[in-house]
């Protein structure tokens, strides 16, 4: 297997989410899996799939301007203002894809603690689940960086949460977006990390890193589908 390394961009909520949709949609080949590093062009929240919109306006910074946009996959909330964000494709077919979601997941912030851990970051995994309390409504914290779930990466001397993730599957393949916050890191050689980090995350996957241009999509899709993703009723139908 090849995992495609796309070249770095930058773009809005909208644009970022589509792209990231787009890549999960059209592969060049279905042996490929497809990796790139993003940054964003303003101070960006993006927030999960079946969050209520309600909840995340309360939850945003008073007196901000934000491009704000519902992500693809599930998850909590995400300040973009000071993170890391990459984007992971892997096909039909791979054991990854077909593995349970907390296996994926695992494995891959195990190549990202690792990466991290090499730029001198002291990073893992954290082992286990909170307890819920009683009465308490469980899963995953509806800001991301406030807590820490299973398998999310941590320091592990404050153990403040550094990176998390989300996921999606559907009949091409399974899109996993994932966020480091680089304050909870401390000083990191950001462009190193990448390359080390996409090195051992095609380790995890059993494929060969390649350098990989932009692919093609077809006429006007990127664009209505960002259109799509900026519109009221893809952010508000919940």
């Amino acid at each position: 297997m090849i995992m495609d390394v796309l070249p770095a961009r930058t773009g809005g909520a909208a644009e970022n989410m589509a792209t990231d949709f787009m890549l999960l949609q059209r592969y060049p080949r279905a042996d490929a899996a497809r990796y790139r590093h993003y940054g964003w062009r303003s101070p960006a929240f993006t927030f999960g799939y079946s969050q209520k919109v309600s909840f995340v306006r309360a939850q945003l910074p008073p007196g901000g301007i934000f491009d704000v946009c519902r992500r693809p996959t599930g998850g909590g909330i995400v300040d973009h203002r000071d993170d890391w964000t990459y984007c992971l494709v892997i096909p039909r077919g791979h054991p990854f894809e077909e593995a349970r979601a907390t296996l994926s997941y695992r494995a891959i912030h195990e190549a990202l603690a690792a990466a991290l851990a090499a730029a001198g970051v002291p990073a893992a995994l954290k082992p286990v689940a909170d307890a819920v309390p009683a009465g308490e409504p469980g899963g995953p914290a509806g800001v991301c960086f406030e807590k820490a779930e299973i398998f999310d990466v941590v320091h592990s001397g404050t153990g403040a949460k550094i990176a998390g993730g989300a996921q999606k599957r559907n009949r091409r393949g399974l899109l996993f977006q994932g966020s480091v916050w680089r304050p909870a890191a401390g000083a990191v050689d950001w462009e190193l990390f990448g390359g080390d980090f996409a090195d051992r995350l095609a380790v995890a996957l059993g494929a060969d890193p390649a350098p990989c241009p932009w692919p093609e999509f077809g006429d006007g899709e990127l664009e209505g589908l960002t259109e799509q993703y900026s519109s009221p009723e893809w952010m508000e139908f919940r």
